[in-house]
């Protein structure tokens, strides 16, 4: 297999230089304020948004997961990329609401909708979340990276997978300690651009090695092209079926998801990300007013549409490469002697294809967009957490605080989970499946936020109580699942007694159960609510549809012209029409 020149190593280094000088010139201006330090002065233009935003979201998930899936499963998977709707919900609906009540954190909001419990305890969640799965997956993506497309490198005993997740680490926590989220945000803008370049050459030079697209389709088949396959293991009783008839939990790994399951649950996991998680809404929230933050979620759509083809069609090349025998290396990497795709080995799918097809110059400007999408999506990850644990807990124990001094925390708290991804890599190094396992937690904690947000937005008598029961319910079930999920996925040979209630349990599809949670909050929600006393609707104005005074209406009015009409209609158009092609 090809293995990086020098030139190569020059155009990486070369990126690093350009990122890091953006990120200087970021540190030299003022940061002496926590409306600089963690939203960028509120001042960001729709184009740094909308960029920051797509990058912070281009992480490990698409570079290891998605083109992997890609490689086995074909387009399906396209069905989250195709969520770029949600940001349209964010930018028109919910975006006049954040940037009214002008907070600084997602939890924060929900305590000027209900009460400062149900601030503390989405807070914690979150948290807790970011180190579990957000950290956790960007240090082993970038360790797949690394071991693909340098696997000779070591220095000082450590191997390609800790030089490279201890680069990135440091590296991506040094610019954001120092430089919170206008550093960024602002070298996202860049790395976007070098992502999208350098992902679309990998698959124009997919494609020409390949034979074209028509010889993809020849290859791939039909199953491969339609996003609504079917993707349950075989033998089960048509694909809406609840539970799975194995014992191992193996659509954590095989990437084995219903189609009703998709049709449904995959909406409440969107919208709960790209509108009420503040690892992603924080670009919002810094943008310079509501007209500059909906052009930017605009912008963001637009590019959230790319991935389909800059990532899983890059999986499904790869597939194909090996199947046809035109590239042998990958085969031998990729397929089984069967020439069935190895799904351990799936995850290696867009780096394979980095390492054997491009040319010497191209491949280290490919390089350089992988470690981008790497660094971008950790980066995030720090600014949003150190912003949570600043505002939502130092502050409130600290009221009186300076704001010299919720900067200084808020580096601290970068710092220490900088620490906590060094102390992660050791964990991830040695547990292959425990990237896909770490992906389903997302669909245990989504309902009830998404309950508490929409549901507080659309209805003024909801309260209080009603929204902690919800989060409380909700996150009940979710860890209950995660407890008996979590010995089936990670330790070997472990299964619960076929028939046993855990093993029920254990084996409902796990978007299913997602839209259990969904059901059972939305219902103690509301029958919580109506059962005690109705909230203060002079303390919750604006931050409802029912609230909303003439003035906020005119004001949300005025916010937007035509043209912005016109663009998200577009992106809408584009969407349906991919859902059109994608049809086998």
């Amino acid at each position: 297999m090809t293995v990086l020149h020098a030139i190569d190593w020059a155009i990486i280094l070369a990126y690093f230089s350009l990122i890091l000088g953006i990120a200087w010139w970021v540190i030299k201006q003022r940061q002496d304020t926590s409306d600089e330090y963690f939203l960028a002065g509120r001042n960001l233009g729709w184009f740094v948004v909308g960029a920051s935003i797509f990058a912070s979201n281009i992480g490990s998930e698409h570079l290891v997961g998605l083109a992997g899936s890609g490689a086995t499963d074909g387009v399906a998977m396209a069905h989250y990329e195709l969520h770029a709707w949600c940001l349209l919900v964010l930018g028109w609906v919910l975006a006049p609401f954040y940037m009214r009540s002008r907070v600084f954190t997602m939890p924060e909001f929900l305590e000027r909708r209900f009460s400062p419990a149900a601030r503390v305890v989405l807070s914690l969640i979150s948290l807790v979340a970011y180190v579990l799965t957000k950290v956790a997956v960007g240090i082993f993506a970038g360790g797949i990276v690394f071991g693909v497309l340098m696997p000779e490198l070591s220095f000082m005993g450590l191997n390609s997978f800790w030089i490279g997740s201890i680069l990135v680490i440091i590296l991506t926590g040094l610019y954001t300690i120092l430089g919170g989220l206008k550093a960024v945000a602002y070298t996202e803008a860049i790395q976007t651009v070098i992502l999208i370049l350098g992902s679309i050459l990998v698959t124009w030079y997919g494609l020409e090695a390949l034979g074209g697209w028509d010889e993809l389709r020849r290859i791939a088949g039909s199953d491969m092209f339609n996003l609504w396959k079917p993707l349950v293991p075989a033998g089960l009783e048509g694909s809406w079926a609840p539970v799975k008839n194995e014992t191992r939990m193996a659509w954590y790994f095989n990437h084995n998801y219903p189609w009703l399951g998709m049709l449904l649950c995959a909406p409440i996991i969107g919208l709960w990300y790209w509108t009420t998680d503040q690892y992603i809404v924080q670009r919002t929230l810094g943008a310079a007013n509501l007209t500059e933050a909906r052009r930017g979620t605009i912008a963001a759509a637009f590019l959230k549409l790319l991935p389909v083809f800059i990532f899983i069609i890059p999986g499904m090349i790869c597939f194909a490469l090996a199947a046809s025998g035109k590239m042998p290396a990958i085969g031998d990497e990729l397929l089984d002697e069967q020439g069935k795709v190895i799904n351990a080995n799936a995850q290696q799918a867009f780096p394979l294809l980095v390492a054997t097809i491009l040319p010497t110059g191209i491949r280290g400007m490919v390089v350089a967009g992988l470690l981008a999408a790497l660094m971008s999506s950790l980066a995030g990850v720090f600014n949003a957490s150190s912003t949570l644990f600043t505002m939502d807990f130092y502050s409130r124990f600290r009221p009186n605080a300076s704001e010299a001094s919720l900067v200084f925390i808020g580096r601290i708290a970068t710092a220490v989970m900088v620490v906590i991804g060094l102390l992660w890599i050791p964990v991830i190094q040695g547990s292959r499946g425990l990237y896909d396992y770490l992906q389903s937690v997302q669909g245990y904690l989504a309902p009830p936020i998404f309950v508490v947000f929409f549901f507080g937005v659309f209805m003024k008598r909801l309260n209080a109580k009603g929204c902690l029961a919800a989060l409380g319910v909700g996150f009940a079930m979710g860890l209950f699942r995660l407890a008996i999920d979590t010995p089936v996925a990670l330790a070997e040979g472990f299964a619960y007694e076929e028939g046993s209630f855990f093993w029920v349990v254990n084996n409902i599809f796990f978007q299913y159960y997602s839209l259990l949670i969904f059901i059972v909050c939305a219902v103690v929600m509301v029958a919580v609510s109506y059962a005690t006393e109705a909230p203060s609707y002079e303390k919750i104005s604006g931050l409802t549809f029912g609230t909303l005074t003439a003035e906020h209406r005119a004001e949300n009015k005025a916010s937007y012209t035509r043209g912005d009409i016109f663009w998200s209609g577009l992106v809408v158009v584009l969407i349906i029409m991919a859902y059109l092609y994608f049809t086998g």
